[in-house]
């Protein structure tokens, strides 16, 4: 079962994930931040991961520590569900439209944390949700999972739909990269480890 609970709480934040990343795409999803909830529920959706979020944070300042930490907590989970990474697959891609919007995200599961966001959006707001924070739950994920995360928005001028399909992209990347492939035998790396 590559399945993985991991639960961080510090003075800011308190944050449950629960991820199955062989399963159907089932979520329950509870952040303070209702768009932050709507795209960490595609994660699962869109990944077919079954996925299990509660947060809680000090949304009174701002969202920054709740995404960061959300981030952080969900790539730790995956890397613990992920083990010593034998089988799978390691890299995955995808580029995905939404009406006016395209995003595309690549991801290595090489044990090597980098992220590159190409193109982030201007400074704004989508509810209670900073535009900015999409770029920190992304690098957050990276750090967490021990990844290297290509973020880039190749068209949009709609916010929601630019973050939306950023999201949708991240899951179906993440998907490819975390599959096992039976014709791979041991980690797939020459180095013979994708650990730190």
């Amino acid at each position: 079962m590559r399945t993985a609970t991991v639960h961080r709480k510090t003075r800011e934040t308190d944050i449950r994930v629960t991820i199955d990343l062989d399963g159907t795409g089932r979520t329950s999803i509870a952040t303070p931040l209702p768009f932050l909830s709507h795209m960490v529920d595609q994660i699962g959706r869109h990944g077919l991961f079954d996925l299990t979020v509660e947060a809680a944070g000090d949304v009174e300042i701002d969202g920054h520590h709740t995404t960061e930490d959300l981030g952080i907590v969900l790539g730790q989970a995956v890397a613990e569900a992920l083990g010593d990474r034998r089988g799978i697959s390691r890299y995955g891609w995808a580029v995905l439209p939404m009406d006016e919007a395209r995003t595309a995200v690549t991801i290595d599961l090489g044990g090597r944390p980098f992220f590159v966001m190409e193109n982030p959006l201007p400074r704004g707001k989508l509810g209670t949700f900073d535009l900015e924070l999409e770029e920190v739950f992304f690098e957050a994920f990276a750090r967490g999972a021990q990844a290297n995360l290509h973020v880039k928005h190749e068209a949009g001028h709609i916010a929601h739909h630019m973050i939306e399909i950023a999201f949708k992209a991240f899951a179906k990347a993440l998907m490819l990269a975390t599959r096992i492939d039976p014709r791979v035998t041991g980690v797939p790396s020459t180095k013979g480890t994708l650990t730190t």
